[in-house]
């Protein structure tokens, strides 16, 4: 089987104010920075064998942290990129509300049922998810491995591993410097073992906004 270990980046500059990040790149916070020192420790003894990164500044950063302390260096792959958020990259969650609100009803209610305008739908984003997962258990079988990525492509990762409809996608949590430890084989006998874990972060922990 191939254990995989999905990592949510540390805190960035736009998750404390709930602006959409979408393919846009803000810098992790100083306790971003911190978040993911910790978590690096955290995932030492996961006896990671390749690590794997979106290529944004927030992922690759926390990446390179974790890389240091496990002794690996990230490889970055647009597969585990953020959604494209369209028009609503750049906005807060409450300015969406006021210009976009019928959108942002349909987003928390029916997230399947959301192409972003400019942007991709969790289609999209489950599509190139899951053709990563066939890449990995392809070239990485057997072995331990690691990604950091955000909250669109992880929980979409969750319902690719589960074969559960994407409506169910709110259906997880996915806090900042996280980590969740799943088992795959080519046959789908796939097993969450961790999910959303963050007891490694102590005092640094954030709750994540719901909407993000």
């Amino acid at each position: 089987m191939l254990k995989l270990i999905v990592v949510r980046h540390a805190e960035s500059e736009w998750n404390p104010i709930g602006r959409y990040q979408g393919l846009l790149d803000p810098d992790l916070t100083e306790r971003g920075i911190q978040q993911a020192k910790r978590l690096a420790k955290a995932l030492k003894k996961e006896n990671i064998q390749v690590l794997f990164s979106s290529p944004l500044k927030r992922t690759f950063k926390t990446a390179k942290i974790i890389g240091e302390e496990i002794g690996l260096e990230p490889i970055p792959d647009e597969r585990v990129i953020e959604i494209d958020h369209g028009v609503w990259s750049g906005l807060l969650v409450e300015e969406v509300k006021q210009k976009f609100p019928e959108e942002f009803e349909k987003w928390m209610k029916e997230p399947h049922k959301v192409k972003f305008e400019g942007g991709e739908s969790l289609l999209d984003v489950f599509k190139r998810v899951k053709e990563f997962l066939v890449f990995l258990l392809k070239n990485y079988n057997e072995k331990t491995v690691a990604i950091v990525s955000h909250t669109v492509p992880i929980r979409c990762l969750y319902c690719a591993v589960l074969d559960i409809d994407l409506s169910k996608f709110w259906s997880f949590g996915c806090d900042n410097a996280s980590y969740s430890v799943i088992y795959l084989d080519s046959e789908g006998r796939n097993v969450i073992q961790k999910l959303n874990i963050t007891c490694h972060l102590g005092d640094l922990y954030v709750e994540a906004h719901k909407a993000l």
